[in-house]
């Protein structure tokens, strides 16, 4: 059973789900295991750790995966980028900031170059920089992005948009989608494929602590909230525009909203925030995750995910047919 399209048929996989390249979270071992599942996999590149990325790409072993970056951070370090390129990816996908600097490297490597987007400014962007796949994400996603549209209103923007402009350029549905049902949305919203975060989040391959994989399947949508607090405290200088989706927890509600607290008490809050993370206390550590993660009750192998998001997508699609 698969979900053929042009998607899968320009990268060469068997259906339309592609691992969202969650910074620290989709390493190797995930990646690969979504890639054998049929889908394709991204490692999660971030911020631009080159012994990160050297080694999950090492443990990514033989499967053909591709690598995320952040795009403004990448700036900093793009010799990051002359390694990922270096191992001959899927795909390099870039996200929050402009991808024009480092399109010309990744098109004369011969890579198809993925970009992500939260605004119709940002899509016209980035098929100006020649992106080969767009990532249209909506509000719903966890970790970064912005208070924007949702993913049912703003994936079919982007697709009309690219259709007029740009037909030969793929479109990705991200934001709030965990299960088969999402799939089947999403291209029926005319999205080429899916991309995937919160719920690869919670399988056994990705680099998570079982303590938050506990917390997060005890969780609903209603548990997240869209904030600034953890890029403050973990001294991160993003762009004004973007915030993150992540989980509630005390030291969120001590915070959030009261950020200008927070900045008179910074250094006693990364001292509290630092000691949180190291003793994995999530009522004080961060858990990015999106609203979707209201609709995961188990965390189990990245293959297993695949296969019931195909089973149910094709299920739902082909209903009355």
């Amino acid at each position: 059973m698969s979900l053929r399209n042009r998607l899968t048929d320009y990268f060469g996989i068997e259906h339309p789900i592609v691992l969202a390249p969650m910074a620290q979270a989709s390493g190797g071992r995930l990646a690969a295991a979504v890639t054998h599942a049929g889908g394709l996999g991204l490692l999660g590149g971030g911020y631009g750790d080159a012994d990160w990325v050297q080694r999950e790409f090492d443990a990514a072993g033989d499967a053909r995966v591709g690598c995320g970056f952040i795009t403004w951070s990448l700036a900093r370090v793009p010799e990051v980028l002359d390694l990922a390129l270096s191992r001959h990816p899927a795909a390099i996908m870039l996200s929050f900031g402009d991808p024009e600097p480092f399109a010309e490297a990744i098109r004369d490597a011969g890579v198809p170059l993925i970009c992500q987007v939260q605004t119709l400014e940002q899509a016209v962007a980035a098929l100006r920089a020649g992106a080969n796949v767009i990532v249209a994400q909506g509000a719903e996603a966890g970790g970064h992005g912005m208070s924007t549209l949702s993913t049912l209103t703003f994936v079919p923007a982007v697709v009309d948009l690219v259709a007029e402009s740009s037909p030969e350029t793929l479109v990705l549905a991200a934001g709030g989608i965990a299960d088969g049902r999402g799939v089947a949305a999403a291209l029926a919203l005319g999205a080429d494929g899916v991309l995937v975060g919160t719920r690869f989040w919670a399988c056994s391959e990705a680099l998570v602590s079982p303590s938050a994989h506990k917390r997060v399947i005890r969780a609903s949508g209603e548990d997240t909230v869209r904030t600034r607090v953890y890029d403050l405290v973990r001294q991160l200088d993003w762009p004004a525009h973007y915030d993150e989706r992540a989980l509630r927890n005390a030291f969120l509600q001590s915070w959030h909203g009261d950020e200008s607290h927070l900045l008179a008490n910074l250094p006693e809050a990364i001292a509290a925030f630092q000691a949180g993370l190291a003793a994995a206390d999530f009522d004080i550590a961060h858990i990015l995750i999106g609203e979707a993660v209201g609709l995961i009750h188990d965390v189990v192998p990245a293959g297993a995910i695949v296969a019931q998001m195909v089973h149910d997508a094709t299920r739902i699609l082909n209903r009355g047919s």
